[in-house]
């Protein structure tokens, strides 16, 4: 059995199935950058499905804070690291290079879970004096990417924040959500759950050469 590929394998300058990028640059970070060079000995054999890796982060906390003045909110959580949506344009590509990782493949391929997310946002909200902020989902990377659908992260943290009555905004262009409408109605009807608004034309047929994944994509305006 040939041993499974790794981004860099894939990295040719040509976009591999399934994938958006394609290239993996070496992160900002690393002294040294590896550059694919043609050895003359002709075209390479086409290279098995690259798959996509996950592992799991075990967190002290999950809500993250900020002080900008730039942005909306300054509470959010992430239950993901890198996202198999794939978008070539994402903004939180540059992100991975905090993980050792490349924006390039690593980016979509090489993604870090966070399975302990509600039981920790639990204690953090159980916190004596934890001040209830909206929390803001969705702001890095896509909590409703394709791994969501098996690992239910998003949908446990949802129950949590159901449970404690607390507000949240959501950011996704993935049509899991609708999976997840339980937790809204009531959170909504009290006025704690601002679900995103898509926009149906950007959306509703989204350029492949610029999504890697072949997910659902929302089509919905709003809830």
């Amino acid at each position: 059995m040939a041993p499974p590929t790794t981004p860099n394998d894939h990295a040719n300058g040509v976009r591999t199935p399934g994938r958006a990028s394609g290239t993996n640059a070496t992160n900002r970070f690393e002294p040294y950058q590896l550059e694919r060079v043609d050895d003359g000995w002709g075209k390479d054999d086409d290279l098995p499905v690259l798959r996509t890796e996950v592992r799991d982060d075990r967190p002290r906390k999950v809500i993250t804070q900020n002080t900008s003045p730039d942005i909306s909110f300054d509470h959010s959580i992430n239950p993901f690291r890198g996202c198999e949506h794939g978008c070539i344009y994402c903004f939180a590509r540059p992100s991975h290079a905090y993980l050792g990782l490349s924006p390039g493949l690593d980016f979509e391929t090489r993604l870090v879970a966070r399975p302990d997310a509600a039981e920790v946002l639990r204690a953090e909200l159980s916190a004596k004096g934890y001040v209830p902020k909206t929390i803001a989902i969705g702001t890095n990377t896509d909590p409703y990417q394709p791994i969501e659908k098996d690992r239910r992260i998003m949908r446990s943290i949802l129950a949590v924040l159901a449970e404690f009555n607390h507000p949240v905004a959501i950011v996704t262009k993935g049509a899991l959500i609708e999976r997840d409408i339980i937790h809204c109605p009531a959170a909504a009807a009290r006025g704690r759950t601002p679900v995103p608004r898509l926009a149906r034309d950007t959306y509703a047929k989204p350029r492949r050469a610029g999504h890697g994944s072949g997910a659902r994509i929302a089509r919905w305006t709003g809830l």
